[in-house]
């Protein structure tokens, strides 16, 4: 009796359409204006959210890569699902936040200053991506093609990292000014 390959589902649609509506949708609400009658509201507890959401992901991440290492796919999977539920948190309260509350502005000055755009624009530039190699990569686990997960999951995992803990930086350089 031979052993069948495991069926392979195609995750494509889902990836592509999935990383152009993110995007898209953060590109929208980055230049279009707030939706009213939320003033009343102090707003500034979701960028915190934000934070903690993606200290949870690095966390997590670090856990998944640990884990692979260790050969333990099991917990490896568990904490890579987990992290995907962290940024999907992170995106609610990032989209919440960016649809009622007005950009706040970075009102420090010097080589902070700079340090702070630095960091905040690779952020922005590194998590357009990071939705396509996350998804993409998790498409390739979940059908066991493990050279094709292991080719994308060594450009996947440091990017998503950096975006996560860049997150968090940026959140603290800012965290003055809300």
């Amino acid at each position: 009796m031979s052993q069948q390959a495991p069926k392979q589902r195609n995750y494509t649609p889902w990836v592509v359409t999935l990383t152009i509506v993110i995007n898209l949708i953060v590109l929208v609400l980055m230049v279009s204006p707030k939706i009213k009658g939320f003033e009343h509201l102090d707003l500034t507890v979701l960028p915190m959210m934000n934070a903690i959401f993606n200290s949870f992901t690095t966390v997590f991440l670090l856990a998944a890569l640990y884990f692979i290492k260790q050969k333990n796919i099991t917990m490896h999977r568990r904490f890579i699902f987990a992290a995907f539920s962290t940024t999907a948190l992170f995106l609610v309260t990032y989209l919440t936040y960016h649809a009622l509350a007005p950009s706040t502005s970075y009102g420090g000055d010097g080589p902070l200053k700079y340090f702070y755009y630095f960091v905040l624009i690779t952020h922005i530039i590194m998590a357009v991506p990071t939705v396509l190699l996350a998804l993409l990569t998790a498409a390739r686990g979940l059908n066991m093609q493990e050279e094709k997960h292991r080719k994308i999951a060594r450009w996947t995992m440091p990017i998503w990292l950096y975006v996560s803990i860049t997150g968090v930086l940026v959140y603290l350089l800012i965290s003055p000014y809300y």
